[in-house]
């Protein structure tokens, strides 16, 4: 598609969604309910707390007033804007619970109708209205306690005209969570809207081809993000409970995407019971992971063999995850990571090594730096990344750059030697460039006290060592240049030792941790960064570096990571993290 169209394609979607919204809400409107789901969407009471305060912290951005309502103040962004109109902070209003918390979540809901109801705004997009209609339905009760007749009546109406909405436009919303988020919304309100139960049988069969469409035989999903996988598999929870509380069953096809994600899901938990942080996700709400497996009621353990492209090592206290397939491509790839090779260890409750994560909600650089190879815990060939991006493009009315550029060649394969377990992978992605492939070995003791590892760089073939020749020629033979980059969560106290051939790790739980090499190369303590949601900017914390060159056809370093013998293998990790907030 061409720009030009593609900007007219964009306008008209705009148009139609305008459109919709203002006709359906010349429509009849619900009367009540016939049936409400149990709330299962959880918020956070601090956060609560800080929005009874007037401290609007979305999308990486805080504005605070103590005065204004929610819809007068200033949006910094789009990405602001959405978290704002698809009432997701109505989960941490109810959650706070108390007077002054229903007093604003009420006049917050009577304000937008007020401004919004009519079509109005930049909230009536399916996706959003979705979202918006699952809270809205989920917290019926606490929003309506005490609220006159007539704030009642325009409540339900609201609630209808939504529905009608989605049920024209929700074809309109990316195939992928917006299109979920439609669907949910759409048999949510369905099943407990009088007047709307039409509109269950015809989502109910939509939600099923986009099970089959978009959830693979490894219960995974095209942008293979997995806080986005587990998005999706909790909306898909909801509905499947709310269609069983309203005496139906969901079909076959969305009941087997929830057996196929569930395996997926647990092999992408780390120890401690958050996510693995891969293109673009993050760690997931404390709780929300374990949560929502509980709630599937899929027995499944994960699997034996790659998860949505990811690989998992795991003994003892210890987890180990590694990106170990092609990144996404076209335009799944919008906010996919050069991260191929790359691995997070998590010790207990305490995460050791990750990646930098999703710097989006920082602002576009942080956005780039993000995705760069250098900000995961993997090898760097001659200052490049891994997979490299093209020329930015609107993706969901969003500028975006997608991958061009990537490992096309990713090849994995299982280790199993007395007292260990691990895999040998490697990747293509630097070929075209120097002739060099990245091999990377990894071993896991069976008491998981003892990382091993071994990343290598070789020109394998006759035509990939000619273009090694040629890259060691624009060098003048002085090598091509290699990092490895191991980030550590900022938790982690980190010392050089040992003259620099060694560096202590020392866990909030008190383990100890010590990280070792072999071979020619430079151990470095270096500045890096923690890029986690919901904070009001990047966390700094600290990466150990391998530097080497290459210089000839293959170059191989050895590391390991293990725990100091005089810690234990088993600690009273008994410290709790402070409640979330402004930080």
């Amino acid at each position: 598609m061409s720009k030009h169209q593609d900007v007219f394609s964009r306008r008209r979607v705009r148009w139609a969604n305008r459109w919709h919204a203002r006709r359906a809400a010349r429509a009849r409107p619900a009367t009540g309910f016939v049936s409400q789901p149990e709330p299962r969407t959880i918020g956070a009471y601090a956060r609560g707390k800080q929005l009874v305060a007037g401290n609007f912290l979305f999308a990486g951005h805080h504005v605070a007033d103590p005065v204004a309502s929610i819809w007068q103040i200033d949006t910094p962004t789009p990405e602001f804007a959405a978290e704002l109109q698809g009432f997701a902070w109505l989960d941490d209003l109810a959650s706070l619970g108390d007077h002054e918390a229903r007093k604003r979540a009420q006049a917050w809901l009577a304000e937008w109708i007020a401004l919004y109801g009519g079509g109005k705004g930049p909230g009536w997009t399916p996706d959003l209205a979705g979202r918006r209609l699952i809270r809205w339905i989920n917290h019926a009760l606490f929003l309506m306690r005490g609220q006159e007749g007539d704030d009642s009546f325009a409540f339900f109406r609201s609630l209808g005209q939504q529905t009608i909405f989605l049920s024209k436009r929700w074809l309109a919303a990316s195939p992928g969570l917006p299109r979920f988020e439609a669907l949910t919304g759409l048999i949510y309100a369905g099943l407990s809207l009088t007047g709307m139960e039409e509109h269950v049988d015809p989502a109910m069969q939509a939600l099923a081809r986009e099970c089959a469409d978009q959830i693979d035989g490894q219960g995974g999903i095209p942008t293979r993000n997995p806080e986005e996988l587990l998005e999706v598999f909790t909306l898909l929870n909801w509905a499947a409970m709310a269609l069983s509380e309203g005496g139906r069953m969901a079909a076959s096809e969305h009941v087997a995407a929830i057996e196929r994600i569930a395996p997926t899901l647990r092999a992408l938990r780390h120890s401690d019971g958050s996510l693995a942080r891969f293109h673009g996700g993050g760690r997931g709400l404390e709780g929300r992971l374990d949560h929502a497996l509980a709630s599937s009621g899929v027995r499944a353990t994960a699997n034996m063999g790659l998860s949505m492209g990811y690989a998992r090592l795991s003994a003892g206290r210890t987890s180990v995850i590694m990106d170990a397939a092609s990144p996404p491509t076209g335009l799944a790839s919008a906010n996919a990571h050069a991260s191929t090779l790359a691995i997070e260890v998590t010790s207990g409750r305490r995460p050791l090594l990750v990646n930098c994560g999703s710097g989006a909600q920082f602002g576009e650089e942080w956005r780039k730096a993000g995705r760069a190879t250098p900000s995961h815990s993997t090898l760097q060939l001659a200052g490049l990344s891994s997979a490299r991006t093209g020329s930015p493009r609107k993706v969901g009315g969003v500028e975006r750059t997608l991958l061009v550029e990537a490992p096309g060649d990713v090849r994995i394969q299982q280790v199993a030697e007395e007292g260990v377990t691990g895999f040998v992978a490697g990747h293509d992605g630097y070929v075209g460039l120097n002739g060099l492939t990245h091999i990377r070995r990894i071993e896991l003791t069976v008491d998981g006290r003892d990382i091993r590892g071994e990343d290598t760089v070789a020109a394998i073939g006759e035509d990939e060592q000619r273009v090694f020749d040629q890259a060691l020629d624009r060098t003048a033979l002085q090598g091509v240049p290699f990092k490895i980059h191991f980030h550590l969560h900022p938790d982690v106290d980190a010392e050089l030792d040992l003259g620099g051939t060694a560096v202590s790790l020392v866990l909030k739980s008190g383990e100890i941790w010590v990280f070792r090499y072999d071979g020619l190369g430079e151990l470095t303590l270096e500045s890096s960064v923690y890029l986690e949601k919901n904070r009001l900017k990047p966390r700094a914390t600290k990466q150990m570096v391998l530097s080497g060159v290459a210089m000839d056809y293959a170059t191989r370093i050895r590391w390991s990571l293990a725990k100091a013998q005089d810690t234990p293998s088993a600690i009273r990790d008994l410290e709790v993290e402070g409640p979330a907030g402004l930080r």
